[in-house]
C-alpha cells in the first residue's frame, strides 16, 4: 500500500511539474522568442546548419538512443517517468499555448520563466523523473560525478546550446537573454531539489546535558551525541549536545533547552540531506 502511494505521489509530482514547466515556457519564454536550451535548441541548431527535417523530428532522433541510454545506465522507474515526462510536458506545451500573453519586457521575461521553469523542472527532478532530453545527459552526469548539483549541470549544458544558438542564428542580444534564463533555470532547480530538504544541526553547550539530551528524544523524538569539549577560560571538562532536528521543531527544541539552562550555549546551522533514523535513506540514485 505504502508503494502503491510512493508512486502516486511521484506521478502527481510529474504531472503538476510538467503543467508548471509549460507555463513558464508558454507565457514567458516562447513570446519573447527566448531558446531555453536543451534537445530541442541542439535540434533549432541542426535545421539551421543542415536544412534538413524539423526541430521536432530531430528533437525525436536525438532523444531515442537518450532514453535508451538512460534506460539502461540508470533504471527502469527513470525511463518511465522520463517518458510521461516527455509525454505530459509536451501536452502541457501545446495546451497552454491558448492562454494569453503578457506584453513584457525581454528580462522580464527571462526571469519570471527561468523562475517557473525551475520550480516545475526541480518538481519532476525531485521524484525521480525528467522531461527527457537533456535532462537524461544531466541525469547520465551526475551519476558519473555525484559530488555536482543537478542545477549546474543543467545550467552548464543549457549555457552551451544557448551560446551556440547565438552563434548560429547571429542572434547574440537573444542569446544573452536565454543566458539569464538557464542561470535562473539552474539556480532554482538546485532550491527545489535540495533546500527545500535541508534540516538543522545544533551544538548545544550545557552542564545540564543529560536533561536535555533526555527532553529532545521524549518530546522531539530526536537522538543525540555528547562531544568531549573543555572550557577554554575554566579547562574543566563539559560534554556538548550534538543533535539535527527538522526546521519545524528549532523553536520548540530551543524552549526545551532554554527551559532547563537558561544559560545554554546553543550554535544552530543548515544541514543537507541528513541521513538516518527519522530523516532520509541513504541511495545510491538520490540526486
Amino acid at each position: 500500500m505504502k508503494l502503491k502511494s510512493g508512486i502516486f505521489m511521484d506521478i502527481l509530482k510529474t504531472v503538476i511539474g510538467c503543467a508548471v514547466f509549460a507555463v513558464g515556457f508558454d507565457v514567458f519564454l516562447l513570446p519573447n522568442h527566448m531558446n531555453s536550451g536543451g534537445i530541442s535548441g541542439v535540434a533549432m541548431i541542426l535545421v539551421e546548419l543542415l536544412d534538413i527535417g524539423t526541430v521536432g523530428v530531430w528533437s525525436l532522433l536525438i532523444n531515442l538512443p537518450l532514453f535508451a541510454l538512460g534506460g539502461m545506465k540508470i533504471g527502469k522507474k527513470f525511463f518511465w517517468g522520463s517518458l510521461l515526462g516527455m509525454a505530459l510536458l509536451s501536452v502541457f506545451i501545446d495546451l497552454f499555448a491558448y492562454l494569453p500573453v503578457m506584453e513584457t519586457e525581454p528580462l522580464v521575461g527571462a526571469l519570471y520563466g527561468g523562475v517557473i521553469c525551475g520550480l516545475g523542472g526541480g518538481l519532476v527532478f525531485s521524484c525521480g523523473h525528467s522531461t527527457g532530453g537533456s535532462d537524461i545527459i544531466v541525469r547520465l552526469m551526475k551519476k558519473k560525478w555525484p559530488y555536482v548539483s543537478m542545477g549546474i549541470f543543467t545550467t552548464a549544458f543549457d549555457l552551451v546550446v544557448s551560446i551556440a544558438t547565438g552563434i548560429v542564428f547571429k542572434d547574440f542580444a537573444n542569446a544573452l537573454y536565454c543566458g539569464i534564463s538557464v542561470f535562473v533555470t539552474g539556480r532554482v532547480v538546485d532550491v527545489v531539489i535540495y533546500r527545500f530538504d535541508y534540516s538543522k544541526v545544533a551544538l548545544i553547550v550545557t552542564k545540564c546535558h543529560e536533561q536535555v539530551a533526555y527532553r529532545l528524544g521524549k518530546e522531539l523524538h530526536r537522538g543525540a551525541t555528547f562531544l568531549e569539549a573543555e572550557g577554554s577560560y575554566s579547562h574543566q571538562a563539559t560534554k556538548v549536545v550534538l543533535t539535527a532536528v527538522k526546521k519545524h521543531q528549532v523553536a520548540e527544541m530551543k524552549d526545551i533547552v532554554a527551559e532547563i539552562d537558561p544559560n545554554a550555549f546553543i550554535i544552530m546551522q543548515e544541514a543537507h540531506q541528513v541521513l538516518g533514523d527519522g530523516f532520509a535513506r541513504y541511495s545510491k540514485d538520490a540526486l
